[in-house]
């Protein structure tokens, strides 16, 4: 039980090292200024899509009421007025200003799959047709999907069994909980959709599950810290409503980013251990990896070095990574592989050494026993670094400076 909560614990440090390493309240505040601008061409996009549709009349304002009040504190509804005004006046613009409002949400979806992209490494982001498809599909599919399934999901609240007096035993409970079981599926497809890269539909529930409960609880203290604590009004007047609106939004996307680091997280399994060994030391372990994969002619992947013994994260394996590649060391395959491409017989371990952007530790920084084939030839060569370095200087820094002035 103990290890559990130390694990636990530990967990929850790289998590959160990893999260500020990422630039989570940078990303979330760009985020934040993003949303201002695309929050009316969102809504008009939608409101656009519905009305199209004889069937849908009447579903967007029904959304829009049913959003603000289960998603975003009782503040929201001085900002709700404002944005169906501007939504509003944004319908009667002309093909130029929709086209102006289309980019505004395009930037923003593209924001979001950089700040994604930037948690799970992604090197290479969606471009071309398949980035189109995907950004058309969640402005043009995604209001009709929402306003069928609000449609639905209100004719079947009409039926009897589940609103009235001969209701289901727990129907009343579920519905309570829609909002709670709708932002669990939200975060869950986001998680599992944005990234441009493989992720485990049971860590994006995870997720999903996880930043929906974070979400609700956070809506809940905001709303009680602008009941108790009114004291932005005396400050901002009747503007107080866009400056509290704006740094719930900025919640909102750091309680989102930070779940998204938990989907990361998760999938590095118990890789987020700490390791006691040197970088220097892992990034020779990685060197002969790609050696002998070199000689059999494969390429290497991360999973090919947890093979061999050198369980990484996925943050480490990238970070060496670059240095290989700045050091024209290793290149990309077009299968996402990595291969040596360069002869290592030509580059010498003393020029390692002094481009290596992780200094060599001392000897007593090294683990007494590795299994690999070259350290104890290693580990000897820092005893003798040692020993040459206490006979070079270790005289006192006075002697030193007296020498310097005769």
């Amino acid at each position: 039980m103990h290890q559990r909560i130390k694990d636990f614990l530990e967990f929850g440090r790289f998590l959160v090292q990893r999260f500020l390493a990422d630039r989570g309240p940078h990303s979330a505040a760009a985020l934040t200024y993003t949303t201002l601008f695309a929050v009316v061409p969102m809504m008009t996009v939608t409101f656009a899509m519905l009305s199209a549709i004889p069937a849908f009349q009447g579903i967007g304002e029904q959304i829009q009421v049913y959003i603000f009040s289960n998603f975003i504190p009782s503040t929201g509804a001085t900002i709700q007025d404002y944005l169906v005004a501007f939504t509003d006046q944004a319908r009667q613009l002309t093909w130029f200003g929709v086209g102006f409002l289309m980019a505004t949400a395009l930037m923003m979806l593209l924001t979001i799959e950089k700040a994604f992209n930037v948690i799970w490494r992604v090197r290479q982001p969606r471009r071309g047709i398949s980035s189109f498809l995907l950004y058309w599909a969640i402005l043009s599919l995604g209001p009709l999907l929402l306003g069928a399934g609000f449609a639905m999901s209100t004719y079947i609240t009409s039926l009897s069994l589940i609103s009235g007096p001969h209701a289901l035993i727990g129907a009343r409970t579920v519905l309570k909980a829609m909002p709670l079981l709708l932002s669990v599926a939200a975060f869950t497809l986001i998680y599992a959709a944005v990234p441009n890269t493989r992720v485990p539909l049971r860590h994006a529930l995870v997720g999903g599950t996880f930043t929906a409960v974070l979400f609700e609880t956070a809506k809940q203290l905001f709303g009680l810290y602008v009941s108790y604590f009114p004291s932005y009004q005396l400050i901002y007047g009747a503007f107080a409503a866009v400056p509290l609106f704006l740094l719930w939004v900025y919640l909102s996307w750091m309680i989102v980013l930070f779940g998204a680091e938990l989907v990361c997280g998760l999938s590095s399994s118990q890789q987020w251990r700490r390791r006691s060994v040197p970088r220097l030391l892992v990034m020779l372990g990685l060197l002969r990896v790609f050696y002998e994969s070199q000689k059999a002619g494969r390429e290497v992947r991360l999973r090919d070095a947890h093979r061999s013994g050198w369980r990484l994260p996925e943050d480490e394996w990238d970070e060496i990574l670059e240095f290989f590649e700045q050091e024209q060391l290793v290149c990309r395959t077009g299968s996402s592989g990595w291969v040596l491409c360069r002869d290592l017989n030509s580059y010498s371990f003393d020029q390692l050494l002094r481009s290596n952007p992780w200094p060599l530790s001392g000897k007593q920084a090294l683990p007494e026993r590795l299994d690999e084939p070259w350290y104890p030839t290693l580990r000897q060569s820092m005893e003798l670094l040692q020993r040459e370095q206490a006979n070079l200087f270790g005289g006192s820094v006075a002697d030193w400076l007296q020498s310097q002035r005769v």
